[in-house]
């Protein structure tokens, strides 16, 4: 396909920790791609979703929720991470909740006016909304705070007004050659996949006790005939962390180990066997050596 009938950008979905970021792209590219839980901090890194239909090419760009607080380094980090991205993107999605308008927001809207890249605001959670007019009034607000070329409600999980918002980007996507494959999705590593999924699994158990100084780290990921061997180390700060995770018994690191096995099954499409242990590393999540050490700073 030549530049003449090919269009190819990049999009960029910001805004603050759980808004539904991760839950829109999955549903965008049509799969699970982006981990997603109930908890802020869920996505850390920066993370491409590709999606290729015809002659179009939109190259999603998932970043970490924009802090305002960033007293400890792997915040400082996410931020830094997500405002790399938005200098350099075709047109940029801002994620808000319903009629929720936190420091938060304002914060990531004022990130967003010293750029001068188009503007879409994605107002989510909708479905979640009784009355519908009430919307309009909180729309005006909206229009007041950022400068926005569109407004558009929508509920990622329920994938209603989806189609809208795909429309709206195609058109700021400039004619250019595809910069990748059509058949790829991301350009993260299976190996990375991995421990994201290991990680959520982790969120997802762990209820209001999650402990944020968790991460994981893939020592082994070794194919073998129709068997992939993944061996993932969980790091955490303190040894209550620790305990936390391996539960009772070991009930709860089992269970996790479960659940992460059969996601990771159905994205690499082969059988696998996953090992799992925890150990502990003091400080890692505010040191910004081990932070690079861990994959947090190769954006």
């Amino acid at each position: 396909m030549t530049a003449e009938q090919s269009y190819c950008g990049y999009v960029a979905i910001v805004g603050r920790p759980n808004v539904g970021k991760s839950t829109l792209l999955n549903h965008l590219l049509g799969q699970k791609l982006c981990i997603t839980s109930r908890k802020p901090q869920t996505t850390r890194h920066t993370l491409l979703g590709i999606k290729t239909e015809g002659e179009f090419q939109m190259i999603f760009v998932d970043t970490p929720g924009i802090h305002t607080n960033q007293e400890r380094a792997i915040n400082r980090v996410m931020n830094r991470s997500a405002a790399s991205v938005i200098a350099d993107v075709d047109v940029v999605i801002f994620v808000v909740d319903r009629f929720e308008w936190s420091e938060a927001d304002e914060y990531v809207a004022k990130y967003l006016s010293n750029n001068d890249v188009p503007l879409i605001v994605a107002v989510n959670k909708v479905d979640m909304i009784g009355d519908k007019e009430a919307l309009l009034p909180h729309l005006n607000f909206l229009s007041g705070k950022v400068n926005a070329q569109e407004l558009i409600p929508l509920s990622a999980l329920r994938k209603t007004n989806l189609d809208v918002l795909e429309k709206k980007i195609k058109g700021y996507i400039p004619q250019k050659v595809h910069v990748y494959p059509e058949d790829q999705i991301t350009d993260r590593s299976e190996r990375f996949l991995a421990a994201e999924i290991v990680r959520e699994k982790i969120t997802r158990q762990m209820g209001a006790e999650v402990p944020y100084q968790v991460t994981v780290e893939i020592e082994e990921f070794r194919a073998e005939k129709k068997i992939t061997y993944i061996s993932a180390l969980i790091l955490v700060e303190r040894d209550g962390q620790k305990k936390i995770i391996i539960g009772t018994n070991g009930e709860r690191l089992k269970k996790i180990g479960e659940q992460a096995r059969a996601d990771i099954e159905s994205l690499l499409g082969c059988k696998v066997m996953l090992r799992t242990w925890v150990k502990i590393r003091s400080g890692w999540s505010d040191d910004e050596r081990a932070l690079r050490s861990l994959g947090y700073m190769d954006e």
